[in-house]
Formats: C-alpha cells, sequence, structure tokens
C-alpha cells in the first residue's frame, strides 16, 4: 500500500528555524537526509521531497480564459508543507511507525520535535461507485 506522509511546519513569515543555532539546523537535516537513506535503503520509500519555505508560496486558479491567476502569500495561515514522503509499505501500521520516526527528528538542544506528520492513504484509482 502507498501513503504520503505530509510534514508541516512553520507560519507564513516566521523564520525557517527560529533561534537555532547552526549545528542544530545541521543534526536537523543530516537527519531527514539519513532517514531518507534509510527508506531508499529498505526499498520502502517511492519519492521524498523538501519543498520551499511559505514566503515563496503562491495559490494558482484560473481565470475565465484560462489564463493563471495567482495569489498568496498568506501570512494569516497557520501552517504549510513542509515536505512529503510517499512510501510504499505492508500497510498503515508500518507507515505510522516510519511517521513517528520522522516526527522525533531533533529540535534545539537535540530534543525531539514531536511534530504532527499526518499520513494518508494514496488512492491507486477512484472509488469504484465513482466510475
Amino acid at each position: 500500500m502507498k501513503f504520503i506522509l505530509m510534514m508541516n511546519t512553520m507560519k507564513a513569515g516566521a523564520a525557517p528555524f527560529p533561534n537555532w543555532t547552526k549545528e542544530e539546523i545541521q543534526a536537523h537535516i543530516g537527519f531527514m537526509i539519513r532517514f531518507s537513506r534509510e527508506l531508499g535503503e529498505s526499498g520502502e520509500l517511492v519519492a521524498a521531497e523538501g519543498l520551499s519555505f511559505p514566503d515563496q508560496a503562491k495559490l494558482v486558479r484560473a481565470g475565465k480564459d484560462g489564463t493563471p491567476i495567482t495569489d498568496g502569500v498568506f501570512p494569516e495561515s497557520k501552517e504549510f508543507l513542509a515536505g512529503y514522503w510517499i512510501v510504499d509499505v505492508e500497510g498503515a501500521d508500518r507507515a505510522y511507525a516510519i511517521a513517528a520516526k520522522a516526527s522525533a527528528a531533533p529540535g534545539r538542544g537535540g530534543e525531539p520535535l514531536n511534530m504532527p506528520i499526518e499520513v494518508r492513504p494514496i488512492m491507486s484509482a477512484p472509488p469504484k461507485e465513482f466510475l
């Protein structure tokens, strides 16, 4: 089964690593690199990407003639998607275990962040009742 694990982060306009030392930032990034490498070596990783900071985000919709209309950045937003992993695992319990490990990435002073990771199954096709 495939799942997407989504890591949300800071508000728009907030510092990406508020009051973190260079060493704490390097430890966090190093953890994420090792984490993704381990998933790749286990054969469970389908894809993973970190996303740009919220100050570069735009919402896009089509205008009446189909031309793109952009809007943003939205400082009132609570969180933004910071990155994601797509994993192919035996079931939800394994996806939850992977998400818990990602959640425990080190923060200030090396303490686990215990940040929320949203886990959602990836549908391989629309539900049959909609076909």
